[in-house]
């Protein structure tokens, strides 16, 4: 067995880490061993093993990477917003993007196995405080009515955890990005800052 990786990893391995994380994306991880990953990405078991120990650590690395990149791409697309209503539905938006390119295995998987299951849920309670601190600043500025923030935010976060599995979509019979799209909506809304009536 190759031993692992530990200083930054070489051309070759970021592109097969790149092909590895659409791989699972599109497909899942947990029906996969080793020998057919291999087998799928033309490259040898041991080309694997200087990844991860195992195919679970590999998976574990996946995803990881998986989520890191999406928050990475997230917040690219929100820097330039000064808005902050057009940076929460930019946010959404984008989160909705990037679920798109998870497949319900994907998701599946990930909850099925706890050391992914909970990378994923440290995700969502990133995004959670990111939405705190969107809404934390639109009060500050006057453009949010007076709400308790974290609770609005855990609200949406678990709005969030419900379309990231699937659960809110099959109810609702929407896909993911509508269901972005309607939270967006109900934050938004919910959080306007009525005019006086004249």
């Amino acid at each position: 067995m190759t031993p692992i990786a530990r200083g930054p990893l070489t051309p070759r391995q970021v592109e097969l880490l790149g092909r590895l994380e659409a791989l699972v994306l599109a497909e899942g991880f947990a029906h996969f061993t080793l020998d057919d990953l291999a087998a799928r990405l033309h490259c040898s078991k041991s080309t694997l093993y200087a990844l991860a120990a195992s195919k679970e650590q590999l998976a574990v690395r996946v995803v990881g990477r998986y989520f890191k990149g999406a928050a990475e791409r997230i917040e690219r697309r929100i820097a330039g917003v000064e808005d902050v209503r057009a940076r929460v539905g930019t946010y959404l938006a984008g989160a909705a993007e990037e679920l798109r390119r998870a497949s319900a295995r994907f998701i599946a998987d990930v909850a099925a196995f706890a050391p992914t299951r909970s990378t994923y849920e440290r995700n969502a309670r990133a995004a959670a405080e990111r939405i705190r601190e969107f809404i934390q600043e639109g009060v500050r500025e006057g453009v949010f009515r007076e709400v308790h923030a974290t609770l609005v935010a855990e609200m949406a976060g678990l709005l969030i955890e419900g379309i990231q599995t699937g659960v809110l979509t099959r109810r609702a019979g929407v896909s993911d990005a509508e269901a972005f799209t309607a939270l967006g909506e109900l934050l938004l809304d919910g959080l306007r800052r009525e005019r006086s009536q004249s």
